[in-house]
């Protein structure tokens, strides 16, 4: 049986899954908690990422060598970068790359060593499922968050967008390190910590792999100030339901 890995960014996302699995089981391996499982009908293991490029990748070899994952979802949350990209929005990658990444002159920047590229598609089909799995939880936003959560944040009308994403080792949080971002990489929707990572991971082992990231704030001077309440109460209920509606929906085909 096909084995999917799930890697949460936050605690708060972790926990929301490990609601949904009726009968995981921990296992500890590299000093991490790996929850063994079922949910809708398949086997999953899923697992808290770690924050920053090196812990994320260890945590997903693991995942792909100790435990056979055969499809690898991460969930996150994320900073807009994008003209439109609004907090409550939803950024399902199509590519990610490594925004820290400079050997140059020996390599053009961003360029991995040794690639031959800097950019990491993610897996086309799984981008699509995961993509229009987003666009049911956001079309009714109420149900899952309620409608006083959704006033509280302003999140009017929340969309799903298809794009880039760039990580990197640091928090970006003001405008002028985002807007440094927006004129080195123009095409890029999102910058977050760890998946850019993953995906070289997955590249190296030839497994699918996908993000999913909710946008927290703009990755800039007026940054969300309540970012712990808001993974709890926004984050964390999106990422559940978009992987529950994806999970099931992949049960059908």
């Amino acid at each position: 049986m096909a084995v999917i890995g799930i890697m949460s960014a936050m605690h708060e996302e972790l926990a929301a899954v490990l609601s949904a699995m009726p009968d995981e089981q921990r296992l500890q391996v590299a000093g991490r908690d790996f929850w063994v499982g079922h949910w809708q009908g398949h086997s999953v293991v899923a697992v808290l990422s770690r924050i920053g490029k090196v812990a994320a990748a260890t945590t997903a070899t693991v995942l792909l060598e100790r435990f056979g994952v055969d499809t690898l979802v991460f969930t996150g949350v994320a900073g807009g970068l994008g003209s439109g990209v609004r907090v409550g929005d939803v950024v399902v990658a199509d590519g990610l790359v490594q925004h820290d990444m400079d050997a140059s002159p020996l390599f053009p920047r961003h360029e991995v060593p040794l690639y031959g590229r800097a950019r990491f598609e993610a897996d086309a089909k799984l981008a699509v499922q995961l993509a229009q799995a987003s666009e049911q939880v956001l079309a009714d936003a109420a149900l899952h968050l309620g409608p006083s959560t959704l006033a509280e944040f302003q999140l009017n009308t929340p969309r799903v967008h298809r794009g880039l994403i760039l990580s990197g080792d640091r928090f970006v949080s003001t405008s002028a390190e985002s807007h440094a971002l927006r004129q080195a990489l123009p095409e890029a929707l999102a910058v977050e910590m760890e998946g850019a990572a993953v995906a070289q991971v997955c590249h190296d082992y030839g497994v699918p792999f996908a993000a999913v990231r909710t946008i927290s704030d703009r990755a800039d001077d007026t940054a969300h100030t309540d970012f712990q309440r808001f993974i709890r109460e926004v984050a964390s209920s999106y990422s559940l339901a978009i992987v529950s509606q994806w999970l099931r929906q992949r049960a059908l085909d």
